[in-house]
């Protein structure tokens, strides 16, 4: 058992097999550009831009079907701001996930100021058929990291989201990256620290890393910042996780860059390694998630993983 509350975990308990997400690129754009991204927006190494949705999806469970014989999957907007349109084109892109009867779930990811009652009216009428997410590219809880990598909205605006999507009962997984130019340690874990007062569902956590054409890499390359070593990393993940409610369920601990836009730290692209010494770092500790809280804050749910 992991010393977390695993997300493949989580799906297999209540699919009965392994769910597998599709990531889509539904030709989105954002109102921003953070300065941690490229042109690539967060599209999944194995998407084409320009293809239908259909396309992508049918794709995509021919190969897993195929590949890994699986059986269900997580239609996973991914790219970009999968909100920044009217309502009525969402409905339209949304729809294209209904013929494809073995999909079981869908998460949309976004920016929490784009999202309004009407289009998360829309979000909440699909949840009699799937497992539904919201995810939103919080990333930090303050507001002069915020600013300082150009995300163009501020914590506030995060709360606001949250609680127009928590009062139609939609689950929601908030984006973190560790290692943002300027943040320590405490402002690192002041954010977990939130999102476990928040109760949020779900947290993808993701490292800062250095992206082709993104105005970070600029910054890499003047000697500006420099990327988290692999066991600082680690062992921040660890103080994060330790802060976290076990009942938060956790996507994702890592992230890398495609191989021809990834620039750095090279560790990352050992994605599964650096799982391995999350776990293991974990297990020397004797710890777990949310190991750290006060007992009233650290209750235990059903589909915690930890002891």
């Amino acid at each position: 058992m992991k010393p977390y509350n695993d997300y493949s975990t989580h799906l297999r308990e209540k699919y009965g097999s392994k769910v597998y997400r599709i990531g889509i690129d539904a030709a989105f754009s954002c109102p921003f550009r953070c300065t941690y991204c490229n042109e690539n927006g967060s599209r999944s190494t194995y998407s084409t831009a320009g293809e239908s949705v259909e396309k992508q999806i049918s794709e995509r469970i021919e190969y897993l079907k195929k590949s890994r014989s699986a059986s269900r999957f997580i239609a996973y907007f991914q790219a970009f701001t999968n909100t920044n349109a009217s309502p009525d084109k969402l409905k339209y892109v949304y729809d294209q996930i209904l013929p494809f009867k073995d999909i079981v779930g869908l998460s949309i990811g976004t920016r929490p100021d784009c999202i309004d009652g009407e289009k998360l009216n829309l979000i909440a009428s699909y949840k009699d058929t799937y497992e539904v997410w919201l995810e939103y590219g919080l990333q930090t809880i303050h507001d002069r990291t915020l600013k300082n990598i150009n995300r163009g909205h501020e914590f506030k605006d995060f709360l606001n989201a949250y609680n127009l999507t928590k009062r139609l009962s939609i689950p929601v997984c908030a984006h973190v990256i560790i290692g943002l130019p300027g943040e320590n340690r405490k402002d690192i874990l002041e954010t977990a620290e939130k999102l476990t007062e928040l109760q949020v569902d779900g947290v993808k956590i993701h490292l800062l890393h250095i992206l082709k054409g993104s105005v970070l890499e600029k910054q890499y390359r003047d000697g500006a910042i420099h990327p988290l070593g692999q066991e600082e990393y680690v062992e921040i993940v660890c103080d994060f996780l330790e802060r976290l409610s076990p009942g938060i369920i956790i996507q994702r601990m890592t992230a890398q860059g495609s191989k021809g836009d990834h620039i750095a730290p090279a560790w990352a692209l050992d994605k599964l390694g650096t799982l391995q010494m999350i776990v293991e770092t974990l297990k020397r500790r004797g710890s777990y998630q949310g190991r750290d809280l006060p007992l009233s804050s650290n209750i235990k749910t059903k589909s915690s993983s930890h002891p």
